[in-house]
């Protein structure tokens, strides 16, 4: 299956979207399901390899750190995405009358302001997925567009509810995903020009 759309987010720069959507606490926070996202280290892409009950158990309870704009633009550029890093996610999701919580492996496999790739594997006990993704920045007149794309295949109980089921379920994900991260990142004020400019250098940097 694939799915891409086009999500603009108003009030901010390039630079701050990207820190922001490169950022695995906000992306955790504000992805529907998401349980926790954390970075796994000697694992290749078989979420079998990957003990999710202890991620679990060690990601209860605890205390997240702030995320943009009231953190710290160098703190978020040190705790970012990877390219080639390796990310451990629980995500649970309602696909009609089943609700499967999908333990996935994460891959960056491009990284490089501001395009951004990903691919992921992951499994319940009833159904799979394989999945390539992407998404560019460009900038506008009122913030920045976000244009995203997906290719996935899924497996078992899921996969046999077909896509007239699935699409909407997608889209609805995606959509309080952008919403979220709008609603977090657009709080910054127009005369925070100081805050912009560190944004910048960090993106900048690299």
């Amino acid at each position: 299956m694939e799915f891409s759309d086009t999500f603009e987010i108003e009030g901010v720069t390039t630079e701050e979207a990207w820190l922001a959507l490169s950022d695995p606490v906000l992306i955790e926070e504000c992805l529907p399901g998401c349980q926790f996202l954390v970075r796994v280290e000697d694992v290749g892409e078989d979420p079998d390899e990957v003990d999710f009950d202890a991620l679990a158990e060690e990601a209860d309870g605890e205390e997240k750190p702030p995320t943009l704009p009231e953190a710290d633009p160098d703190d978020v550029a040190a705790r970012a995405f990877e390219e080639g890093g390796r990310y451990a996610t629980l995500v649970g999701i309602q696909v009609g009358s089943v609700n499967p919580s999908f333990e996935t492996i994460v891959t960056i496999t491009k990284r490089e302001f501001p395009e951004m790739h990903a691919s992921a594997e992951g499994g319940s006990s009833s159904s799979s997925f394989e999945l390539d993704s992407g998404m560019i920045l460009s900038e506008t007149d009122d913030g920045v567009e976000v244009d995203w794309w997906a290719e996935t295949d899924v497996f078992g109980k899921v996969a046999r509810m077909g896509q007239r089921v699935m699409n909407p379920v997608a889209n609805q994900v995606v959509n309080r995903f952008f919403s979220d991260v709008e609603d977090r990142i657009s709080e910054v004020d127009d005369e925070s020009s100081s805050f912009r400019e560190r944004v910048r250098d960090v993106v900048s940097r690299g």
